[in-house]
């Protein structure tokens, strides 16, 4: 399975992103499809609440393992923070570090891709 879909710059987009995960992941056993939609969820979050632009969202899935991709128009460079626990946020790169087979991000001309993968063998053991 593969799928893309553009989000504008907008708060509902978030839903929108985890909704469009939700449903395309409709075959994944619920918990580990649970997973994936939190860490879209803070994938398009940063989208939004980072860049001025719009979002683009990639799924691929195949036999092994879940790829999710995040491409906006933004030029920041994505930082893992270490938030006190009473922040009211910057958890998200966290939770995709915890949950994530492997992570990443690069520059791109159209701006900067986010990236994870999952892999089912180890997420459906866990």
């Amino acid at each position: 399975m593969n799928a893309t879909r553009t989000f504008p710059h907008r708060p509902e987009s978030i839903t929108r992103a985890r909704r469009f995960v939700n449903d395309a992941l409709e075959d994944v056993p619920p918990k580990l499809r649970d997973i994936v939609v939190l860490m879209v969820s803070e994938l398009a979050t940063n989208c939004i609440r980072h860049t001025k632009s719009g979002f683009e969202l990639t799924l691929r899935q195949t036999g092994e393992e879940i790829f999710v991709e995040a491409v906006d128009r933004g030029d920041g460079h994505p930082t893992m923070r270490t938030p006190a626990p009473t922040d009211p946020s910057g958890r998200g790169l966290q939770i995709i570090d915890i949950f994530s087979t492997t992570w990443g991000h690069e520059n791109r001309p159209e701006g900067k891709a986010v990236w994870f993968s999952l892999s089912l063998e180890t997420a459906t053991a866990a």
